[in-house]
């Protein structure tokens, strides 16, 4: 009960600070992408001879709908990856890996109770559709984000062929070109590099206070947190 107590003190911010903190500074940066997007394609048009765009327009512009789902897409894959490989691959010694011959929480047979998802007290497909809404989740934010990258990218793709005089290339021709390609695996190659580096680095390195290192006087073969 005391536990209880002492945590409805803590004011919202506080038990919501570290979602605040990251969806503040993702519109924050999202802003500043879309006015030095939107000067940069207004600069590439002008080369070209065309008029710029106001900036309501060029946020519906492939320019921009490209640049930002490229983005979110390979963060989704991240993610979803992460979420799904975890489950049965392990790293000795990694703070993000699970125990290597211990059951844990997470392997756990979902019991109903009173303070559980209503999808628990429910059971059936339901609880099985949740017990998965995580990596299904992501997956469609992936797929959703891979499919407005493209039709982004292929849209500023024939604006610029339209301005240079070239024939314009329909989706399945732009689908087998390198460029869109290229956009893609620069950022996949970037978020594989990212979880690989805190799934080693962690082994070795220590931060107090921090859910996502190992305790500091933790063994470096020592796997979990």
């Amino acid at each position: 009960m005391e536990r209880k107590t002492n945590k409805s003190k803590k004011n919202w911010l506080y038990r919501n600070g570290l979602s605040v903190f990251f969806i503040t500074i993702f519109l924050i940066t999202l802003m500043a992408q879309a006015l030095t997007g939107w000067n940069t394609h207004n600069s590439e048009l002008s080369d070209l001879g065309s008029p710029a765009l106001s900036l309501s327009t060029y946020l519906i512009s492939g320019h921009f709908i490209s640049a930002t789902f490229e983005n979110f897409e390979s963060e989704f894959l991240q993610m979803a990856l992460y979420v799904v490989l975890t489950i049965n691959l392990r790293q000795i010694g990694s703070a993000e890996s699970k125990k290597l011959d211990e059951e844990e929480d997470v392997d756990r047979i979902p019991v109903p109770s009173k303070d559980a998802p209503w999808p628990v007290k429910k059971g059936g497909w339901i609880l099985k559709i949740y017990s998965h809404s995580l990596s299904i989740a992501f997956g469609l934010l992936f797929l959703i984000s891979w499919a407005l990258h493209f039709y982004g990218s292929w849209q500023d793709h024939n604006i610029e062929q339209t301005l240079m005089g070239k024939p314009t290339d329909s989706m399945p021709a732009y689908l087998g070109q390198a460029n869109f390609w290229f956009e893609t695996f620069q950022n996949w190659q970037s978020e594989f590099l990212s979880v690989a580096s805190i799934v080693i680095l962690t082994i070795f390195l220590r931060q107090k206070g921090s859910p996502e290192s190992k305790p500091v006087d933790a063994p470096h073969m020592e796997t979990g947190k």
